[in-house]
């Protein structure tokens, strides 16, 4: 009787049960065939597992012009949809030294406020104070909007009239106070704070709300007291013609876009 071509084969190696190496899969040896693509299988979806743990524990930079749309996005739609309405909620605009000094701080991992928010001109020469909100949670959890809505629950326990809270209402009154009109924020992986999932989100806002016995906006009609030199938009008093960092990008990019499409056709 013709032996089977694996025991033929004058590379052979192992016994047919094929342990440790599977360097030769022969078509007549079905066992070794299934044994290494049950490796193969394994090995793929390890390395499936691990690519999407890598991704999922990234954190976007403060240059990342959708991290910024996003944080902005969520902060102005909160701002101008206020109840009462906000006779001079200006619009919140990026600031890339608010950013910088957002990011400067989370990356300490401290669950506490930056002591320069509490001194005068310390944090940013430009601004007297600048405010500051915090957020913790796994990174798999996080999105711009979940933190921000996170703060903005807490007008559940802001009474506009009293201009009192009847729990933690700190992180919303600096969420909707109107004459910050400039805001920053990073993220930081913190594992030293609960785990190694686990993020520190901090924004910064100039100039600072919070300001005891002062609401964060006048109520009345919305734009109704824009600043001088403010047009309103959507609700918001606005500079005209300012463009956020992620629109600006990819107005530049459309143009290039455009322009190569020309030079394509010209040459």
């Amino acid at each position: 009787m013709e032996r089977p071509a694996w025991e033929r084969d004058p590379w052979r190696k192992r016994k047919p049960d094929c342990p440790g190496s599977y360097r030769l899969v022969q078509a007549g040896h079905p066992s070794c065939l299934s044994m290494a693509m049950k490796t193969l299988s394994c090995l793929w979806t390890f390395s499936f597992f691990i690519l999407v743990a890598s991704r999922s524990n990234q954190v976007p930079s403060i240059t990342d012009s959708h991290f910024i749309e996003q944080y902005i996005k969520v902060h102005n739609d909160y701002r101008r949809r206020v109840d009462p309405p906000a006779a001079d909620m200006q619009y919140l605009r990026w600031n890339a030294d608010l950013a910088r000094i957002a990011k400067e701080w989370s990356v300490k991992c401290k669950l506490e406020h930056n002591p320069c928010t509490t001194k005068p001109y310390q944090c940013f020469e430009e601004y007297e104070y600048i405010g500051e909100n915090m957020w913790i949670g796994g990174i798999n959890d996080f999105s711009p909007k979940a933190a921000v809505t996170f703060w903005h629950n807490e007008s559940l326990s802001y009474d506009y009239d009293t201009l009192s809270c009847s729990r933690v209402c700190g992180h919303y009154t600096q969420v909707v106070w109107a004459t910050s009109n400039r805001i920053g924020c990073a993220i930081t992986l913190c594992p030293n704070l609960g785990g190694a999932s686990i993020a520190l989100f901090v924004c910064n806002y100039g100039p600072a709300g919070n300001f005891a016995n002062k609401a964060p906006y006048i109520k009345g009609k919305s734009c109704s007291l824009c600043p001088k030199g403010l047009k309103c938009v959507r609700r918001l008093c606005k500079h005209p013609h300012k463009m956020t960092r992620a629109k600006a990008s990819r107005r530049t990019a459309r143009n290039l876009l455009i322009l190569g499409f020309i030079l394509l056709k010209v040459f």
